[in-house]
């Protein structure tokens, strides 16, 4: 049984699902997920389009229906007993099924860990009580979860494998009817919901500024596949025109010159492609508040957080997640001279810090190793 609860879960989840299928063919894999998952030999007991959330307040007002996803998760889980329980980040509600798992004496993996190094640091204890083993995914983690004595393994970044095969910059432009000498500026505004709702306006009003600068500047818009097309066409209007792309978010990125990224995989992604970024977050006030209290780190974009310097400008707090900061952040990179060559430079820095292709494959034979542990329990057992 897996569970991912957004939209990244759901990419490199189906990473893992292939590669478990390819090495167990009858394998049985069932849980929550979204189309890729399923696309990739998965039966969805549950859809991540039900629970994406982002913030404290935003979770709260969505507390039912996540509360009846959970309940349901859970009867699966009792009823079908799954040789292994593999859990794909959203640790608010995972680490909730886990307990439940260990109740019931079946093993949990967790793929893509919760980040205990950027905020409650305490969910260490309670991941040591309740899951077998960590798949760690980024560099410094491993150590960090060792020294809590959490069983764990860096099986490295699995947008490594989703990146493998995205083509290079021109054939990117070439893909998408760009010619190579236009200025393209990519928008992505986030796989949630919320998301949408509060990122979409500030960057077309940022791209709005942008092309009066830059009467030139083409605009794009990646659409995540939680994404309905039109909850992003009604926000545009008022901005320059702007195309939408679905399943072509990965040419976007190689072929932009300049990304407005919504925080989270994106960037990494994006980094990993060489494509320099501004990137920029909201929240509501109460959940921008409360996140004040607890994060532990200086950043939140990926980039920064591996490299351990500020290599992408981020917009984050409320007074500073403007359309017009956003723009002049993107106007400093697009006109002052070596600053997007400085950030592609430093970004050949990041592939070194995340392992190797090739992580769903590592990831599924661990899963598996456990899967052959439980069965050979259960014989002795019995």
């Amino acid at each position: 049984m897996l569970v991912a609860g957004e939209a990244s879960g759901d990419l490199h989840g189906a990473s893992l699902c292939r590669s478990l299928k390819a090495a167990a063919p009858d394998a049985r894999l069932f849980g929550m997920g979204g189309g890729r998952m399923a696309a990739a030999g998965m039966k969805l007991i549950a859809d991540i389009r039900d629970s994406a959330v982002i913030g404290l307040s935003e979770a709260l007002r969505r507390l039912p229906a996540l509360h009846r996803i959970y309940r349901h998760l859970t009867a699966t889980l009792t009823g079908e007993r799954p040789d292994v329980l593999v859990l794909i980040d959203y640790p608010g509600m995972n680490l909730r099924l886990a307990a439940v798992a260990r109740r019931l004496g079946i093993p949990v993996v967790y793929f893509i860990p919760p980040q205990i190094w950027a905020w409650r640091p305490g969910r260490v204890r309670t991941i040591r009580n309740r899951v077998s083993l960590v798949l760690a995914v980024l560099p410094f983690e491993r150590a960090l979860y060792a020294s809590a004595g959490v069983p764990v393994t860096f099986v490295g970044h699995p947008v490594l494998d989703a990146l493998a095969i995205v083509p290079d910059r021109s054939a990117a432009r070439r893909e998408l009817g760009l010619d190579d000498s236009a200025l393209v500026i990519g928008l992505l505004p986030g796989s949630r919901r919320q998301e949408i709702e509060r990122m979409m306006p500030l960057m077309r009003d940022a791209a709005g500024r942008i092309r009066a600068a830059h009467r030139e500047a083409r605009f794009a818009v990646g659409l995540a596949p939680t994404v309905e097309r039109e909850a992003v066409a009604r926000h545009l209007d008022g901005g320059p025109a702007a195309w939408l792309l679905t399943d072509h978010t990965y040419a976007l990125m190689r072929a932009s010159d300049l990304l407005l990224v919504t925080s989270g995989t994106a960037t990494l992604e994006a980094a990993l492609l060489g494509t320099p970024m501004v990137v920029c977050y909201r929240v509501s006030a109460f959940s921008e508040w409360v996140g004040h209290l607890v994060v532990q780190v200086p950043w939140i974009s990926l980039p920064n957080l591996v490299l351990g310097r500020a290599v992408v400008p981020e917009l984050v707090r409320r007074r500073d997640a403007t359309a017009e900061r956003l723009a002049e952040e993107a106007l400093r990179l697009l006109d002052t001279p070596g600053a997007l060559d400085g950030q592609r430079s430093v970004f050949k820095d990041l592939a070194a810090e995340l392992g190797e292709p090739g992580v769903g494959a590592r990831a599924a034979r661990l899963v598996l190793s456990i899967c052959s542990e439980t069965t050979a329990n259960r014989l002795v057992a019995s």
